[in-house]
């Protein structure tokens, strides 16, 4: 009986000596490409929304994205987007204001799914920074494009006070 089980096991270990060696994983894809042009398209975007071209900025976005800017609601489709843009870009240029990169974006892609994650300033006519903020993106490719499905930032500052309460009339 000993011997039989002993002759069992040296068989199994044979066995799996004898057999094939697992293949290796296949290595991960490279995907730096697609970094790439995500980051020269969010360089375009920044360029196209400070010259004023909403409706370039407005391009990058899927025609089902959703825009959630800071102190606003969010923005659903081409058209509640390129308005929320157009709000804000005015807004900006108003008080003589532009977007600027800061650091080195973060870019993420995963099949036909990426996002981006950065820092942004907010600079006055002389240069001068007057806000921080961060942001992230997640994008879709669709056709060869990495249009934005997602797009969310805010800023580092607190939120301004509330306005003092109305004075009761008597």
């Amino acid at each position: 009986m000993l011997k039989r089980l002993l002759m069992a096991t040296m068989v199994a270990v044979m066995m799996a000596a004898c057999a094939p060696a697992p293949a290796p994983p296949p290595p991960p894809p490279d995907t730096k490409a697609d970094e790439a042009k995500l980051r020269a398209d969010l360089a375009k975007w920044m360029t196209d929304f400070n010259a004023g071209n909403i409706d370039a900025a407005t391009a990058q976005y899927a025609s089902d994205a959703v825009l959630m800017p800071p102190n606003m609601p969010a923005a659903t489709g081409t058209a509640a987007i390129r308005t929320s843009l157009t709000a804000i870009q005015g807004e900006l240029k108003t008080a003589g204001l532009t977007l600027a990169p800061t650091g080195t974006p973060v870019v993420a892609v995963s099949g036909d799914m990426a996002w981006i994650q950065g820092t942004y300033a907010v600079n006055d006519a002389k240069g001068a920074t007057v806000d921080t903020g961060k942001f992230l993106s997640v994008h879709r490719k669709t056709g060869g494009a990495w249009p934005y499905a997602r797009d969310i930032w805010n800023s580092d500052n607190p939120p301004p006070p509330p306005p003092p309460p109305a004075k009761k009339g008597k």
